[in-house]
Parts: C-alpha cells; structure tokens; sequence
C-alpha cells in the first residue's frame, strides 16, 4: 500500500480550492443533461460519493488541508467524461464508444476538440447523425467544462489531468511522479470503493447484463482465479462471465493503494455481501463448482484482510 513518501509528496501542492465553487461549476456542466435519466443521476450521485471519499481517504492518511482538497478536486472530476459519453453513443462502456477517462481530459483542458473531430471514438463506434457537427457541445465545453471554471490556479492542473486521464487504467504508468501518483491511487481507490457499492445495490440484470439464473449457473474463468489468488484486479477482457465480473469486483480490495481505502470498504460490508449474496440474490450458486470456489475465496480474502488491518 501507498507509503507516507507518497502521500506527504502530494501535500506539496498548496493551490487554493473554493469547494463551493466547484461545485455550483460542476452543476453548470451537468444542466444541459437529462438528470431524469436515471444513468446520469447514477452518475452524478456517484461522482459526488467519490469525491466525499476522496477527502476521507486524505485526511485519514495524513493529507494537509490542501492536499485533502485537491484530492477531493480530482474525485469531483474524475467521471466528467461519463455524461458525454452517454449523450452521443447511449452507454458507459469505453469500448463501444470512446474511452470516459479521455473524454474528461479533453473537455477539462482541451475543449472538447478531439471529442468534437472524432479522434477519440473507438474504431467501431457509431454516432447519431445528429450529434456529428455539435456546436453546441463544443461551446458548452469551452465554457461551462474547462477546469478553469472548477479551480483559478493552474499549478495544480497536471496533477488533476493525471487523476483524470489515469483512474481508469489497469495499470498507472511507470512514469508519473511521486505526487501525481500519489492522487492518481487516491481516486482510483475511492472510485473501486463506490463501484463495489454501486453494484452491490443494483441489479445482476444491470450490473452485468445476465440473470440470475444465468449468473448462479456460470464458472469461474482461469484467469479469473488466477487474479484473484495472485491478488490482482481482473482484466475486463478477461472476465468471460458473470461470476468473473463479481470475482473481479472482490478483487478490487487487493489493489487498494492506503491502508484508509481498505478499512472503509470493509467498513462498508459489500465486500463479503458480494460474495455470499451477490446483487442481492440469497439463492446459492447451482454450479457446484463455482459455489465451491466463491466458499474459498470468501475465506481466503477474510484472512488476507485480517493480516493486512491486524
């Protein structure tokens, strides 16, 4: 887990962050999207969930003022793309469309413009007719979306297009330093916090496009546990059905990069729920195997836990 190196470097920025501004500024870009649908208010409650987890974490881990505002900047930020994307394409996936994490750093500090000319869109990505010359998003980008609306300075604006550019990734780049690295893990780790939430209080049907029945009958993939008793995330290409998407959602806690991160998702409890009741479903797995392997997993990663908050 992150090291108090790591976590002081990031308290060396002492930009000042108005948090009431950003937020009246990130309501102003969210007005013209249909928060009605409830897509967007999922996303809207879930931005402002990780933001407020951000400055949890922080201060927890011994951020300063500063740097718990900043961390909780880069959480009020880090999904800004999300609503866009389901403007002009219909859905979250990155992969049908084009990636949310690119699509945010282009209206935060690029306006909108690659976005605008196609340059970001996935190969196999299809936009309707009416969004292919959109003036008005460009517009709207390049006022009511710069990160000069959220914060005056621009001393801190590498940092915050690192920890939105990069909380998506399955792996930080090797080249990032100490304190854009430091913010980067702080988001990432707050956003796995609220995605574990969010899919454990919403539906299988969803979450993961199957049914019950479909998801109590499914296997467990090799790669699937393989990762997880590696202690690593999942690769999505890698999760081939709709147990490995929950073997995957349990994997988060062991990337967690503070010490803080992990005692609020055990705090939580939808970390164990996950497994034992997955979305909520009380009825056991009908594949033997899969119950079987779900049975120790459960009690592997309690005992994994139990060293690391011991």
């Amino acid at each position: 887990m992150t090291n108090d190196k790591a976590s002081s470097l990031s308290d060396e920025v002492t930009v000042s962050i108005d948090r009431e501004r950003a937020r009246t500024a990130f309501e102003a870009y969210l007005a013209p999207y249909d928060r009605e649908n409830p897509r967007i208010a999922l996303k809207a409650e879930h931005t402002y969930r990780v933001a407020d987890l951000c400055d949890r974490i922080a201060r927890a881990s011994g951020f300063t003022q500063a740097g718990a505002d900043l961390a909780w900047l880069c959480g009020l930020l880090h999904d800004i793309g999300r609503f866009e994307q389901l403007r002009r394409w219909g859905t979250f996936k990155d992969s049908m469309s084009a990636s949310h994490a690119a699509i945010g750093v282009d209206v935060l500090f690029e306006d909108g413009r690659h976005l605008f000319d196609g340059s970001l869109a996935r190969a196999n990505a299809t936009l309707p007719e009416a969004l292919s010359h959109d003036d008005e998003f460009l517009a709207h980008a390049r006022t009511a979306g710069s990160v000069r609306t959220f914060i005056e300075e621009p001393s801190a604006d590498e940092i915050i297009r690192a920890a939105v550019g990069h909380h998506s990734d399955f792996r930080l780049p090797d080249d990032l330093d100490l304190r854009s690295r430091a913010l980067c893990n702080l988001v990432r780790d707050a956003d796995k916090i609220d995605i574990l939430r969010v899919s454990c209080t919403d539906t299988v049907e969803t979450v993961v496009g199957a049914t019950e029945d479909e998801l109590l009958a499914g296997d467990i993939s090799p790669a699937a546990e393989d990762a997880f008793f590696a202690h690593q995330t999942v690769r999505y290409s890698d999760q081939s059905t709709a147990v490995d998407h929950v073997v995957g959602l349990a994997c988060f806690a062991f990337e967690l990069a503070y010490p803080a991160s992990l005692e609020i998702m055990v705090d939580q409890g939808y970390l164990f729920e996950l497994l034992s009741t997955p979305f909520g479903i009380a009825r056991p797995y009908t594949n033997r195997a899969t119950r079987a392997l779900i049975g120790r997993m459960d009690g592997h990663l309690r005992a994994w836990i139990d060293e690391q908050l011991s």
